[in-house]
């Protein structure tokens, strides 16, 4: 198979659920578009409440991908006892993960007038949170599925659902948040109500996809013969909680930044959430092709098609380089234009301006490092990536933020530039293991050959 063939499946594969993960995120850049409406305080709120939401979600959905490598190797292996135990012990994984997170969320409530932000904030903040903390139950149900039909290859379907779903938040949102069709106006809290009924709905939609399709029929008879396995439970936690960790670190270090937005002011906070949101987008489009770089990498380790597993990675890294790059042109040459789609506050549009260009320097090292973790994810190789995310954001990142937004009084810019430290270094060191652990799978299994 050339190159060419493999950036036509890749494509095949990747877009739907690049347009899938735009969607997860694309929830909360409506929130933020439509709250910002009214002001920078809410907007402020919204954010607060956003970095520790997209914390718990987002080490939701790495936990969900622990699926995912699993079901492409038994796909390749057309193993159905197999695709059905993991389809019945990943529900229990992602029913518990569930509720594990929005208890979390909720215990981070008492802390939260500690973290020194202006008070009206965290009062504005703390009702969205504890709405949009109970969407994360049927958030996690969606993604376990949602992971298994996609390691079989169905990526349109959920691309699909999320797409109605989003279109469902935006018309509630307009009718909660600024009181329409007889509902009376609840700015932010309502923004939260519209996220939590859209993801139910989103859950409801895929769960019928998979109970009703005739695609699914010998899954769904494995599935219903499949018990509490204890070592598939443990196989899905090995990859999916490194994985989640790994997101966690580096969102983490961007819900950091918001605290430290904080501590400079209400404008800091908002132009952090207008840059922020629109940084999300891309990144979330790129982990689409992560992804995709699990399902491809994880097949073909299913199959022991090596030669074929590092092109499609290759390629899929090319992909997101290019993706990427876009990106940050776009974000350059648009970066006056785009907060106004936020917000008409000058100031805020302003400074917002100028975190957009370092976002839009970062693009590349971000597609980089997100890509390269996805396929080291369908190797299940997941321990060393983890340090390697805990390293950039945490050792190197975040505290090169705190120098230069504070000590060396770069402000809100300076913040960013530690984030950008991060991303580069993140990026780099992925795609050296990814190259270190192929060669040496390959060694391995060459030797086994030539035994």
């Amino acid at each position: 198979m050339n190159y060419f063939e493999h950036f036509k499946i890749n494509f095949n594969l990747a877009v739907p659920v690049m347009i899938s993960q735009l969607g997860h995120i694309m929830v909360n850049v409506a929130d933020s578009a439509m709250v910002g409406q009214l002001g920078k305080t809410p907007l402020a709120g919204s954010a607060l409440a956003g970095s520790i939401f997209s914390l718990a979600m987002t080490f939701g959905i790495g936990l969900s991908i622990g699926v995912t490598p699993f079901v492409a190797a038994a796909d390749g292996e057309k193993n159905y006892k197999r695709l059905g135990g993991l389809l019945y012990n990943g529900m229990i994984v992602g029913i518990g993960g569930g509720l594990l997170l929005c208890l979390l969320v909720f215990a981070v409530f008492p802390a939260l007038p500690y973290f020194n932000q202006p008070p009206e904030v965290v009062t504005i903040a703390k009702p969205y949170l504890a709405v949009i903390g109970f969407s994360l139950i049927p958030l996690m149900l969606f993604q376990i599925l949602r992971q298994f039909v996609e390691g079989l290859a169905f990526t349109r379907e959920a691309m699909v659902i999320i797409l109605l779903s989003n279109v469902l938040n935006i018309i509630l949102n307009y009718i909660f948040i600024f009181g329409k069709l007889g509902m009376p106006a609840m700015g932010l809290l309502g923004a939260g109500y519209s996220t939590l009924i859209s993801r139910v709905v989103m859950m409801l939609a895929i769960w019928f996809f998979v109970a009703k399709n005739k695609r699914f029929n010998i899954h769904r008879r494995f599935a219903l013969r499949a018990r509490f396995k204890t070592e598939t439970i443990k196989e899905i936690l090995r990859v999916g909680l490194p994985g989640g960790i790994q997101y966690t670190f580096e969102v983490g270090a961007f819900a950091l930044a918001v605290i430290m937005m904080g501590w400079l002011g209400k404008v800091e906070q908002a132009a952090h959430q207008v840059a922020i949101s629109l940084a999300s987008v891309s990144y979330m489009m790129a982990s689409g092709l992560s992804a995709a770089a699990t399902i491809r990498v994880g097949n073909q380790l299913g199959k022991k098609d090596f030669p074929t597993l590092k092109k499609a990675a290759h390629t899929l890294f090319a992909m997101g380089l290019v993706f990427m790059g876009i990106c940050g042109l776009f974000f350059a040459l648009a970066s006056q234009w785009l907060p106004t789609l936020f917000i008409d506050d000058p100031e805020v549009i302003s400074l917002a301006s100028n975190l957009i260009i370092v976002a839009a320097v970062f693009q590349l090292s971000d597609g980089l490092q997100v890509v390269c973790l996805g396929a080291l994810r369908g190797l299940t190789d997941v321990k060393i990536p983890t340090i390697i995310t805990m390293l950039a954001y945490w050792v190197f990142g975040l505290p090169v933020s705190w120098l230069f937004g504070f000590k060396l009084g770069y402000g809100a810019e300076g913040i960013w530039y530690g984030l950008l430290i991060g991303l580069t270094i993140a990026g780099v060191l992925s795609l050296i293991r990814f190259e270190w652990y192929t060669n040496a799978v390959v060694k391995r299994n060459s030797y086994r050959v030539e035994s």
